[in-house]
C-alpha cells in the first residue's frame, strides 16, 4: 500500500487572516485534501465508500505551528499514513514553504457507519 504523498497548495487571500497570514483554522482544510490524494493515489474511492455507507470521521488532531505562510505562498504539504488499525487510520502531516518547515500535524480517524457506531476498514480500502 502507497501510504506518502506529497501536494502542492498555493494559499489563497480569503485564506488568510487580517495579519496576512494563513489563518490556522484552514491547515485543517489542507489536511484533508492530503488525505483525500493519498486515498485516490492508493486507488480508493471515498464517493463509493459513502455510498457502501461508511465513512471515516476525525476524532484526533494535534497540529504543531512554527512559521506562518502568507498569501500565494506555495507549499508542499506531506501526508503519510502512520498507522493503520482495524477501525482507525492515522495521518502524518508536514507543510513546506521551500525549505523550511511551517507545521506538522497528527490525525486519528474512525471507520464509522451510517450511525457513528464503529467499523472494522474494509480490505478493499486497506489494499488500495
Amino acid at each position: 500500500m502507497h501510504n506518502e504523498t506529497s501536494t502542492e497548495i498555493r494559499v489563497r487571500y480569503c485564506e488568510t487572516d487580517a495579519m496576512g497570514f494563513l489563518h490556522h483554522s484552514n491547515y485543517l482544510n489542507y489536511f484533508e485534501i492530503g488525505r483525500t490524494e493519498l486515498f485516490r493515489e492508493q486507488g480508493g474511492d471515498y464517493r463509493a465508500m459513502e455510498e457502501s455507507g461508511l465513512f471515516f470521521v476525525v476524532v484526533k488532531v494535534n497540529v504543531n505551528y512554527k512559521q506562518p505562510a502568507r498569501y500565494d505562498d506555495v507549499l508542499t504539504l506531506k501526508t503519510r499514513i502512520s498507522k493503520l488499525m482495524p477501525a482507525k487510520l492515522e495521518h502524518e502531516y508536514e507543510v513546506w514553504r521551500g525549505d523550511d518547515l511551517l507545521a506538522s500535524a497528527q490525525t486519528v480517524l474512525a471507520c464509522v457507519d451510517r450511525q457513528g457506531c464503529v467499523q472494522r476498514i474494509p480490505e478493499y480500502v486497506t489494499e488500495g
